[in-house]
C-alpha cells in the first residue's frame, strides 16, 4: 500500500470488534474522502474519552467524575443492587426502565483460566457496600454461560451470608419467539423457569 498511514488508520478501525479488514477499509476511505471533519470530531472524542473516562468509585461502571450519575442518584432505590458483568449491560436495563436501583459492574466474569477470580471482579468492594449499605436485595444479571451462572452462584452464596437475599434474572422464550425456533437450552430454562397463571 502506498500510505503507511492509511494502512495503520485500517489496522486501526479493525481492531473494533466485528469490523473486518474490508469494513475498516471503507470507514478509512471514506472519513478520509469523504468526511474529514467528521474524522476530527471522532479523533478528538476518543482522545477526550481516553483522558476522562474512569471507573465509578461505587460501582465500578464508567463515567466521568469520582462516583457516576446513578450512584449519586439520591432518588434511586438505595437498598438493591443489579450485578452485572460490563458497563454495556448497565445501558441495557437503563434502557428497559425496569429498574431504578443501583448497580454493581463486575467488569468480566469469574474463570480461573483466564486469571480472574474476585480481586479483578472487585467482589471485596461489593462486600464491603453489603456491609455498610443497608442492602435488602442483590439481583444477579449475569450472562446465561457457565461462567456467569457459576460467578452468580458465589456473589448468591456470600450474599447469604450476610442475610441478603439474591435474584436471578428470569430466562425464556424471547417476546414474539416461536417454539420451533427456540434452541434446546433456551427451551429447557424457560420450561424449569415456568410460572404459574394467576386465577381469575
Amino acid at each position: 500500500m502506498a500510505s503507511t498511514s492509511l494502512e495503520e488508520l485500517i489496522l486501526a478501525l479493525g481492531s473494533l470488534p466485528g469490523v473486518g479488514r474490508k469494513s475498516a477499509q471503507r470507514m478509512a476511505l471514506h472519513l478520509l474522502e469523504r468526511d474529514q471533519a467528521g474524522a476530527r470530531r471522532i479523533a478528538d472524542a476518543l482522545n477526550a474519552a481516553l483522558e476522562k473516562v474512569k471507573h465509578c468509585e461505587q460501582c465500578r461502571n464508567f463515567c466521568d467524575d469520582d462516583v457516576c450519575d446513578i450512584c449519586a442518584d439520591a432518588e434511586r432505590d438505595q437498598a438493591t443492587i443489579c450485578v452485572v458483568e460490563t458497563p454495556a449491560d448497565v445501558i441495557a436495563v437503563e434502557s428497559s426502565a425496569a429498574f431504578r436501583g443501583r448497580y454493581f459492574v463486575l467488569l468480566g466474569k469469574l474463570s480461573p483460566l483466564d486469571g480472574y477470580g474476585p480481586e479483578q471482579l472487585g467482589l471485596d468492594l461489593l462486600e464491603q457496600q453489603l456491609a455498610e449499605r443497608n442492602t435488602r436485595e442483590i439481583i444477579l444479571a449475569t450472562s446465561a454461560t457457565v461462567e456467569g451462572d457459576i460467578t452468580a452462584q458465589y456473589i448468591a452464596d456470600f450474599a447469604a451470608s450476610r442475610g441478603v437475599a439474591s435474584s436471578r434474572l428470569a430466562r425464556g422464550i424471547p417476546l414474539g419467539g416461536e417454539l420451533e425456533f427456540v434452541d434446546s437450552g433456551t427451551l429447557s430454562r424457560a420450561m424449569s423457569g415456568r410460572q404459574q397463571l394467576d386465577k381469575t
